[in-house]
């Protein structure tokens, strides 16, 4: 044991630095929670009044609050459904592809927009949506108004969520395609032999085959139920759309830096925080009982 110590130690020592800053910027800042239950002042820091749960139940009685709950979960529902069914879909149909190098092309164009960041998709996305953006000048050939897309608080989350599944999605089709790799070539030969066609083959072979993994990620997505793209949102959004488009990370973004609120903003963001660790710990236990998927 000791030998086997003295072996790794100098892993171990590699991993310091890491812990050193992970601690540092990660749970030192934890003991700023606390100004969620005072009155904060800046100018008296941590000795601000001790305010108990005034500022929980402030937010709770927020008309505001409860519409930006409710439209985090809508889009972060429809976001986690259009992320798990598109990339599914898509890596079917990338799998009937004979020739690998049209596979691969196809493989790294829609991977691509999962590196880049919110800020230039939201650039190109303003581009393409504007009034006089390419889709509005496509429309408008066949006599169709120009569509607000980032303007229109009925259109506005559905533009959300389908730029969310467009840029997130190759990512998942990577994922399928590994899996259907696994996927024994004696089945097919064997369900060929006995007259199955591709359609069949594909519904009593693949997808049943796929499941596992399917409900892997589906379960391990229900973390992020409250997380409906701070980035994405924020880079796209405006007053006219606050009322579909406000989610619990904008809001707390605006209470704290642009209204000061301190107090409240942490309380906002301590209450989201309570329930995505709970989710997380049921999306783990999920994905044990149903996957037999395991971290620790």
């Amino acid at each position: 044991m000791l030998k086997k110590l003295k072996q790794q130690s100098p892993y171990h020592l590699m991993l310091l630095p890491s812990l050193a800053l992970v601690f540092i910027f990660s749970y030192i800042p934890f003991y700023g929670l606390v100004i969620a239950f005072q009155k904060y002042n800046p100018g008296l820091g941590f000795s601000s009044p001790w305010v108990g749960w005034d500022n929980f139940q402030h937010v709770f009685n927020q008309p505001n609050f409860t519409r930006t709950i409710w439209n985090t979960l809508y889009m972060s529902a429809f976001k986690i459904i259009g992320g798990i069914i598109v990339p599914v879909i898509f890596a079917l149909l990338l799998n009937e592809v004979a020739k690998s190098s049209i596979k691969r092309t196809f493989q790294t164009l829609v991977y691509i927009p999962n590196f880049l960041s919110w800020v230039i998709m939201a650039g190109i996305l303003l581009d393409i949506l504007s009034a006089d953006g390419i889709i509005n000048s496509f429309l408008s050939i066949f006599g169709v108004k120009p569509v607000p897309f980032l303007g229109n608080p009925s259109i506005f989350p559905w533009t959300m969520i389908v730029s969310d599944i467009w840029k997130g999605f190759g990512f998942g089709t990577v994922v399928y395609l590994a899996a259907l790799t696994s996927i024994d070539p004696g089945l097919y030969e064997a369900a060929v032999i006995d007259g199955a066609k591709r359609w069949k083959q594909t519904l009593y072979i693949t997808l049943p085959l796929l499941m596992p993994t399917i409900v892997l990620m589906s379960v391990l997505a229900l973390g992020n139920v409250l997380n409906a793209g701070f980035d994405q949102i924020f880079n796209l959004y405006s007053p006219v759309v606050y009322q579909t488009g406000d989610i619990i990370d904008t809001y707390v973004y605006r209470l704290g830096i642009q209204q000061a609120q301190y107090s409240v903003s942490a309380a906002v963001g301590l209450f989201k925080s309570i329930i995505s660790c709970i989710l997380v710990g049921v999306s783990y236990i999920l994905a044990y009982k149903v996957a037999n998927y395991r971290i620790f």
